[in-house]
């Protein structure tokens, strides 16, 4: 004869249903849609050794590399997508996106965007010039008022850039090579970028020499990922940043950071 231990009655099963649903409940509110299923979806536009696409159009870098990584240990897989940078902010910012790869952390973007406890890199941002006509920067932004100065489209060059920059004349560019292409047909006397994804397209541009960088900086910033911010991602981002400190103290985050020619924080 069996134990009845071993076949719970009716009312067993429906505390084990009812357990069911609000463990099911929880979990929808403290994860993403996308990351129940397994799957997070990355975003963010070209950047050197940090989110570029290989000869067979995978989506490689620091900030894959570092995604795939610490997908693998939380049990999920990243989709990576690269789009105009504008947008890749947008879409993170509406929460169509799970995650944004490397942007500087702003007092704006934090209105919008919840960034990871640590930054990955470190940039550091500079004026270019032609070699023939270097204008007089040693870091007074008063002394570039009459110069014409372009600008990358959706990028952050720090407060001092922010503060000084409604009495300057500034352009807007969509790419480092027409930035820099603007610099060498006089069409502007500056173009203000950072050096990690400027000096190899000087390099492939053929302006090494025509093109300089000047060498008093106008920042440095450190790049994050960041997410949507709203209850439903801070379970993700909370277990990111718990898996992202061991990946730092373990050694591998630096040795990634080599790997890549990418500079520490």
């Amino acid at each position: 004869m069996k134990s009845p231990c071993l076949r719970p009655g009716p009312r067993a099963h429906l505390a084990a249903r009812w357990l069911a649903f609000r463990l099911a409940a929880v979990c929808s509110v403290l994860i993403p849609a996308r990351a129940v299923a397994g799957e997070l979806l990355a975003v963010s536009t070209h950047f050197e050794n940090v989110y570029e696409r290989d000869a067979d159009g995978a989506v490689v870098g620091l900030g894959p590399e570092i995604l795939r990584l610490i997908a693998h240990r939380m049990g999920h897989t990243v989709r990576f997508e690269m789009v105009p940078w504008v947008r890749a902010q947008a879409l993170v910012a509406q929460g169509k996106a799970d995650i944004l790869v490397a942007p500087y952390r702003t007092a704006e973007r934090q209105r919008s965007l919840a960034f990871s406890r640590l930054p990955f890199f470190q940039d550091q941002l500079v004026f270019y010039a032609r070699t023939d006509n270097v204008p007089p920067w040693r870091g007074d932004y008063a002394a570039l008022r009459t110069q014409r100065i372009v600008i990358l489209n959706g990028w952050a060059y720090g407060a001092a850039f922010d503060q000084a920059r409604p009495a300057l004349q500034v352009s807007i560019s969509n790419s480092v090579e027409s930035g820099l292409r603007m610099v060498e047909h006089r069409h502007v006397q500056l173009f203000a970028s950072n050096r990690r994804d400027t000096d190899p397209v000087l390099a492939r541009l053929g302006l090494v020499g025509q093109v300089i960088s000047l060498p008093v900086p106008i920042d440095r910033q450190d790049a994050y990922f960041a997410f949507p911010r709203d209850a439903a991602h801070d379970a993700l981002r909370q277990a990111f940043d718990v898996q992202f400190q061991r990946l730092v103290d373990s050694g591998d985050w630096r040795k990634l950071l080599q790997r890549h020619a990418v500079a520490l924080p």
